[in-house]
């Protein structure tokens, strides 16, 4: 498989963090394609929490916040990397809350499928797959605007379960688990697609 391009994630604490990384989501959603009508009503929800500035990349942001996720396929596009959330107990997509010192949501997402699965040299297609808007109990109670990319694992990736998770699994994208995360399964068909875009093999 080619290599997607990467995302310079190197940290940056700074004080403008949250801005750089605001006009990053704003810039990557005005000009995205949706892959559902599903996703087409979540950007523009997002793109409109959006205009509330960089303050709602931030989990302080009660109203909704911007938050970033990866489906991880490994090197065949033959299975995908999921986590039985510690909190809910479901199946998901790796991901979470973006930070400040997040320069992309690309890079968000990277950075989380990297600390949750435990996997070194993942690379991700900076294009969304997804966008999906959906109730949480951050601050009792908001609303996380997930933006959620293709992640790709290398030949021969070990996983480790980190703290955010009860287990981690490899599943068939056509035989996912259960109980899984609403939203969740609506990842295979874009993700395989951008899988098959960044390989000169295409998936059959």
């Amino acid at each position: 498989m080619s290599t997607p391009p990467m995302v310079d994630e190197s940290p940056r604490g700074d004080a403008d963090g949250w801005t750089v990384l605001h006009a990053d989501a704003v810039a990557v959603l005005t000009a995205w394609t949706p892959t559902s009508p599903d996703a087409a009503e979540a950007t523009d929800r997002t793109l409109d929490l959006l205009s509330a500035g960089p303050i709602a990349m931030s989990r302080e942001h009660r109203a909704g916040h911007v938050t970033a996720s990866a489906l991880v396929f490994d090197a065949t596009g033959t299975q995908v990397l999921l986590c039985l959330h510690g909190k809910f107990h479901k199946w998901v997509q790796l991901g979470g809350h973006c930070e400040s010192g997040d320069r992309t949501l690309a890079g968000a997402a990277l950075r989380e499928a990297t600390e949750e699965s435990g996997i070194t040299g993942l690379s991700i297609d900076p294009t969304p797959i997804d966008v999906d808007v959906h109730p949480v109990a951050c601050q009792g109670g908001s609303l996380h605007h997930d933006v959620r990319f293709a992640v790709f694992a290398p030949v021969g990736a070990t996983e480790r379960v980190s703290v955010e998770s009860e287990a981690l699994g490899w599943f068939p994208p056509e035989h996912l688990p259960q109980p899984l995360a609403g939203g969740t399964a609506r990842l295979v068909t874009p993700g395989l697609a951008a899988f098959r875009r960044a390989s000169p093999h295409p998936v059959s």
